[in-house]
């Protein structure tokens, strides 16, 4: 069809796998269950509409300051969902709280520093 723009396969690395596993089981614990699952749903519909328009999503502050584009982010508040785009796929690279150390978070897991 025209106009419909192609469908992206969207992918979760084993570290954003663990980052909602580590989100669902913090807020499980320190608020309640039904809020924890609320958050994953969100969390994932996030993820989920990228399937269609991925380069809708900003370029993440900390790493556009270093010349890095290859990373887009979307967010669910406070949540931050750090993926890129490959030639069909979002690979979805890191959630993370956004009132964590960002830049920390950034460089350890992405650059790998």
């Amino acid at each position: 069809m025209t106009g419909t723009p192609a469908k992206f396969e969207v992918l979760l690395t084993q570290g954003a796998e663990q980052d909602l596993e580590a989100i669902y089981d913090y807020i499980a614990e320190f608020d309640c269950v039904a809020n924890a699952n609320d958050v994953l749903d969100h969390l994932l519909d996030s993820a989920k509409r990228l399937s269609r328009f991925p380069q809708r999503g900003s370029y993440p502050k900390e790493l556009l300051a270093l010349g890095i584009k290859e990373y887009r982010q979307t967010s669910f508040k406070p949540h931050r969902v750090i993926y890129r785009v490959t030639e069909r796929h979002v690979i979805i690279c890191l959630i993370a709280d956004e009132r964590q150390d960002m830049q920390s978070v950034l460089a350890r897991r992405l650059l790998g520093a």
